[in-house]
């Protein structure tokens, strides 16, 4: 299969099915969300971590998923829990504090960025179907870096990720297999006040 095209300013995403942007890579991760989630729950207790899985409620579930995934627009406190390990220089359960990011526009072709910091992803949101989740596709911008690196053009920049909602005003992506330090990481999404 030849590989995605490059998303930029100048694609009209809110008509593309994110199959046919998405990597190769980022299918095959997408496809794998549910093994990884798993893998990284196992290895978070293992390290012993239970007790902050279990304060958790429906974040780490594999099975949390309801209805109406479609993230509404507006600005989210965001939280990232990375679990599980690649090699063994970090631990199995991290999280770090929250910030700010923000949803634009609604349903395919939704931007999703996050507002500061040094590593700041931003990406285009997408349906998938009938299924009770969207699809996340973007990059990662570091620094002082003003506008993203295309998606689909540096695989260590590229993110993949699905959104479900999993409580009242509650959703979370789940990044399969993230290029470095996880096996997956969770970004929790509470409307800001």
């Amino acid at each position: 299969m030849p590989a995605a095209p490059a998303m930029s300013a100048r694609v009209d995403v809110t008509k593309l099915d994110w199959r046919r942007v998405a990597t190769d890579a980022d299918r095959q991760r997408i496809r794998g969300w549910r093994d990884a989630l798993l893998k990284g729950v196992a290895a978070a207790e293992a390290g012993g971590y239970g007790g902050e899985l279990a304060g958790e409620g429906a974040l780490f579930k594999p099975e949390a998923a309801l209805d109406g995934a479609a993230i509404p627009p507006g600005n989210y406190r965001c939280r990232v829990i990375k679990l599980g390990a690649k090699g063994s220089a970090t631990l199995t359960y991290t999280s770090y504090p929250a910030y700010t990011c923000r949803v634009d526009g609604a349903g395919n072709g939704a931007q999703l960025r996050k507002i500061t910091g040094s590593q700041r992803p931003t990406g285009v949101i997408f349906t998938d179907g009938d299924a009770p989740r969207e699809i996340f596709l973007g990059t990662m911008m570091l620094s002082d870096e003003r506008r993203p690196v295309s998606y689909g053009l540096d695989p260590d920049r590229d993110m993949a990720g699905v959104i479900e909602r999993i409580g009242d005003k509650r959703w979370r992506m789940l990044l399969p297999y993230p290029r470095f330090e996880s096996i997956v990481d969770v970004v929790e999404f509470v409307p800001q006040p």
